[in-house]
């Protein structure tokens, strides 16, 4: 046959075929519209082997293969295809647009999208989805006008309502986003995207209840979305339902192994669940997929900083901050790992602390508080905002000033920032003439309610640990400010007036390096006795023939510099033990690389308990087996260093060049063990081997720390607290003469 006649035997047969193919067509477009696409598949692709160019067969084969995330490349090639047969189709343009934008090709989908829009200057689809490449291609503004146009061309646009609420919630105006996800609704009321984005705008407002109920909604509708599985996975981890939130993101990954929020949630529950390898495989698979993500680079910082190398960690963070200067949660996250760098010094610690205030708290503007009774002598409302009213090491250290509250001279409100309530949170709430739940309020309207409540002095128990509200601080909603006692090693904010310390653990040297004013207390940190019952007076020493030493912190207090010393001190005293308690030590893993550590200085394993989780009375009844507690550094003990001192158990305490490395030095010291306190390693080895050469004078110790700690202004609350209160009236007696002037 020749080419002549064999193409004329192609155009009869196409011509035969014709009304064949327009019923095939017909019955792919009802098979797509009741979802069996491979049935549309299969008589599209019987049409194009006839006839290879029909172009709505063509289109309807590009959107059908668009649906399934692993064969986009195909659907680009076949809607490239119906473009070379129809050029000026601009739905095609549109389909095309929405494919490049699935593959991440924003630059590629825009230019496609625009020449839609040129094509068809009214095409409302064509716009919102121009509007959502744009987002991508950070220019918001740019996007919401988009998106308004279309609504203007189709009022009733639901899609359109729903993407301008995304970008709305991008460059955080939630309450506009929720407007915005509210009209797609009452267009479309099982509008599943709009629905989970109502969610996410009342997430950001902090109304968890209806953002939960909105989230739960659209997965009822569509139960394997992994997005808005990721989403919920949010709302738990705000709720700090750690579970819950590990769950649902294992559930997205499973849909989208390679879903940024997904992977971005899996990172963070994996941290607050001491699974760091876990959070690092996860910030890998995030560095891969996009090296400059800025969140990625700062979880990841964090893994390191949970395997110890804090130095690697600090170079995260300061590339997450070269990536975006503003990046709060980087800032954070440096100021938390700073505490455990040996070569951190207070200056250092206090620029990372000026720098959240320059790039964040120093953009919100201060409010201009209404004229206030300047009576010096009247009673004062004293505020406390904490996220730890609640079992947390914290709450001991704070609880006393509240427990011994003179509520004649001095009104207690407190304000309670966390999701999480146990019966320390009913016992706080006894303590406060006022509470208020402040979770679900967002600095601003928690600033109303303060000023509102006619707050005189309002006390930080947070500072930049989790649950903080500084965002609310640098707003100075009450006339004296002040950060106490919960992390209180500076925070960098203007507002803030005042800081509770003490001479040792910030000398007068290092003062001048702070944004507050410094109040010396007894002591920076004070704690509440532990319950009758669980002191042991005997020595362990003398029934077991060996020193035992101790130290119940967090494992990642366990620093490359104070592990060679335990070490040391172990091997110089044959027999010793070292028992290491902490929640921590449940994961294998990690206690495994702990041991391992020990090894690598030459101790036996035999040397080392480890321990793990257990209730606070359990907790404490182990320092029974302990005769000294090893203190660690660069960053101290606080909490654990009172509690061993209530449980008759002395700490050795190495002086260091912050606030977090003196903390155990100013407790030791505010008790009258000058001598427990050094200078340099050498020293703390030659204290503990002194001490554990002495047992009748270490016996004799453990049986006074009790009344020695109750005599103590440090130690005993209600004396404790006077010294709070009588600061609290200088303050404002200071204030009202400065208002007078």
């Amino acid at each position: 046959m020749t080419v002549g006649s064999r193409a004329f035997q192609n155009a009869r047969l196409q011509k035969k075929f014709k009304k064949d193919a327009d019923a095939a067509l017909a019955a792919a477009h009802q098979a797509y519209a009741n979802g069996r696409l491979a049935d549309v598949e299969t008589l599209c692709r019987r049409i194009l082997e006839v006839l290879p160019d029909q172009f709505d067969t063509l289109h309807l084969l590009g959107v059908c293969l668009s649906a399934d995330p692993k064969r986009l490349d195909e659907a680009e090639q076949v809607l490239r295809a119906a473009i070379a047969v129809s050029p000026r189709a601009a739905n095609v343009y549109c389909d095309l647009g929405t494919v490049l934008f699935d593959l991440k090709r924003y630059e590629d989908a825009r230019a496609c999208q625009e020449k839609g829009i040129a094509l068809n200057p009214n095409f409302a689809m064509a716009l919102t989805n121009l509007g959502n490449t744009l987002m991508h291609l950070a220019l918001p503004l740019e996007a919401i006008g988009l998106h308004e146009r279309a609504i203007r061309l189709k009022p009733d646009y639901a899609d359109a309502y729903c993407n301008r609420g995304m970008v709305e919630l991008r460059i955080w105006h939630s309450e506009q986003a929720l407007q915005s996800f509210e009209r797609a609704l009452a267009f479309q009321p099982n509008h599943q995207e709009a629905l989970a984005g109502r969610g996410m705008a009342l997430l950001e407002m902090r109304n968890y209840a209806d953002a939960e109920a909105a989230l739960n909604t659209a997965l009822a509708m569509k139960p394997n979305n992994a997005k808005v599985l990721a989403h919920r996975a949010r709302l738990h981890l705000r709720l700090m339902r750690l579970e819950q939130a590990e769950r649902d993101v294992e559930a997205a990954l499973a849909l989208a192994p390679t879903l940024e929020l997904a992977l971005r949630e899996k990172a963070l529950v994996s941290l607050l669940l001491h699974k760091p390898t876990q959070a690092m495989a996860a910030c890998q698979k995030l560095l891969e997929q996009n090296p400059k993500s800025e969140i990625a680079v700062s979880l990841m910082g964090s893994c390191f900083a949970s395997f110890g190398e804090i130095a690697t960690a600090l170079e995260h963070f300061d590339r997450a901050l070269e990536l975006k200067p503003d990046f709060e949660d980087a800032i954070n996250r440096k100021i938390f790992a700073l505490d455990f760098l040996p070569e951190a010094d207070f200056a250092m610690l206090q620029a990372a602390r000026k720098y959240w205030w320059d790039n964040i708290g120093g953009r919100i503007p201060p409010r201009t508080l209404q004229p206030r009774n300047l009576d010096p002598d009247r009673r004062l409302v004293v505020g406390y905002v904490s996220a730890d009213f609640r079992r947390h090491s914290a709450a001991y250290i704070f609880m006393p000033v509240l427990r011994h509250g003179d509520h004649a001279h001095f009104e207690i409100v407190c304000y309670s920032s966390s999701p999480l309530q146990d019966e320390m949170t009913d016992e706080f709430r006894s303590f406060a003439d006022r509470w208020v739940d402040a979770v679900s309020m967002t600095d601003e309207q928690l600033g109303d309610r303060i000023e509102a409540d006619g707050i005189d002095i309002l006390v930080d128990l947070s500072g930049h640990s989790a649950g903080a509200r500084l965002g609310m601080f640098s707003r100075k909603p009450a006339p004296i400010q002040v950060s106490a006692w919960g992390a209180p090693t500076g925070t960098g904010l203007k507002t803030m007036d005042y800081i509770f310390a003490d001479p040792v653990a910030i000398p007068q040297s290092a003062r001048p390096e702070f944004a507050e004013q410094i109040h010396d207390l007894p002591c920076m940190l004070t704690m509440s006795e532990p319950a009758p019952g669980l002191y042991r007076p005997d020595l362990p020493m003398l029934r077991n023939g060996y020193v035992t030493f101790g130290t119940f912190n967090r494992i990642d207090k366990i620093s490359n510099e104070v592990l060679p010393v335990w070490s040391r001190l172990l091997l110089e005293l044959p027999g010793s033990k070292l028992v290491i308690k902490h929640t921590a030590l449940d994961d294998t893993g990690l206690r495994d690389g702990l041991i391992a550590r020990f090894v690598e200085q030459g101790v036996s394993p035999d040397s080392l308990v480890c321990l793990g989780a257990s209730v606070r009375e359990e907790h404490l009844g182990e320092y029974a087996g302990i005769d000294i507690s090893l203190d660690p550094f660069p960053q101290n003990g606080g909490a654990g260093t009172w509690e061993s001192l209530h449980m008759g158990v002395p700490v050795i305490a190495k002086l260091g060049r912050t606030t977090s490395a003196r903390a155990a030095g100013g407790i030791v010291k505010a008790i009258g063990l000058d001598d427990w306190v050094v200078e340099n390693d050498e020293a703390y080895i030659a204290v503990a081997k002194r001490f554990a050469a002495d047992p009748a004078g270490l016996a004799a110790l453990r049986h006074e720390l009790p009344a020695r700690i109750a005599a103590s202004a440090a130690g005993n609350g209600a004396t404790y607290t006077r010294h709070v209160e009588a600061a609290y009236r200088q303050f404002w007696r200071d204030y009202c003469a400065a208002q007078a002037r």
